[in-house]
Order: structure tokens, then sequence, then C-alpha cells
């Protein structure tokens, strides 16, 4: 099994008594939690319960914020980007999938990444929502004022890494 970040969308919070009903699938990324995932889930930041898992290791962000924030920095990286082709078939995957599963939040399913490294889940979460999401919302947020060429070169050469998941309704874990 690869270890996947998955991405959802609902109108509610998964809570200590259950998730949301419904659930709709964004994407899924294999061996990392991809730059895209973590911009979508950087505004309103919180820990909550996982839908998979019975422990806290979920993420949720505000949707609207997060997909507006993510499609102005596909702009700003498209703008240069090597096979640009490519890119821009990605960069329109991405941007129907969250038009059709819009919701009030986006939630990541960030266990199975997580679980790869010795941390304890709640410290790594802990470090992923108060430290790491934020630190990169503000990276992203400077580079669309121009004022962050240096990461905005290095997301844009990792285009593939950060943005290049696999967005579809159905992902492995679907809770229809």
């Amino acid at each position: 099994m690869a270890n996947r970040s998955h991405l959802y969308a609902a109108n509610t919070l998964p809570s200590a008594e259950g998730r949301p009903d419904p659930v709709v699938g964004i994407s899924e990324h294999n061996w990392s939690i991809p730059l895209a995932h973590l911009i979508l889930v950087s505004f309103d930041t919180r820990a909550v319960p996982s839908m998979i898992w019975d422990q806290r290791m979920g993420v949720a962000g505000d949707y609207d914020r997060g997909a507006a924030l993510l499609v102005d920095l596909l702009r700003l990286v498209g703008e240069e980007v090597e096979d640009e082709q490519d890119f821009h078939k990605v960069v329109e995957k991405t941007k129907a999938q969250l038009a059709r599963q819009r919701a009030k939040y986006f939630l990541l399913e960030a266990g199975e990444i997580l679980d790869m490294d010795d941390e304890p889940h709640a410290e790594a979460l802990d470090r992923l929502v108060g430290h790491h999401i934020p630190f990169l919302a503000a990276q992203a947020e400077a580079a669309i004022a121009g004022e962050n060429a240096e990461w905005l070169a290095i997301a844009r050469g990792r285009w593939r890494e950060n943005f290049n998941s696999f967005y579809d309704d159905t992902l492995y874990y679907s809770f229809e």
C-alpha cells in the first residue's frame, strides 16, 4: 500500500461523534503531503479527528480562502514553468475538481504520511498545524505579492511534486 495524503471537502467538521455527511473526495497524493494540499488547508487551520483513523490526525481549513490562494499561486507558477502544456493540464484538472466539489471546509487526512516518521503523531500534527502550514502559506502569499522570488523558483521547479496530485471524486478511502 502506498502511503498517501487524502484531501476531502465537507460542510461540517469531523468530531468525536463522527464524520460529516456528505464527505466528497478532492485529491490524494502518494508518499507525501504536497504543497497544494497544505495551501488548501492554510486558512482557519485546525487539527480535527481523523475520519479514517481513531486518532486526532486530520487537518481542516477554510475551503474558499485555501482554494483562492492555491489558484493565485498556480497562476504565478505557470508564468515561467517548464513543460507548460503539462502544467496547464494539471491546473485545469485541479481547478475543475475544486469548482465541482466546493464546500465549507477542506479536510486533510495526514495519518498515513505522519505514520512514516518516528515522531509521535500528536507532536507531528501539532507541528504541521502550528508551524509548517502557516509558514508555507506565508511564503505563498509573499511570492504572490512579488516578495519571495527564491521560494517561488523552488515551487516552480518542483511543480510536479507540489501540484501534480490525483484529483478525483473517488479516492482510496471514500465515504459514500
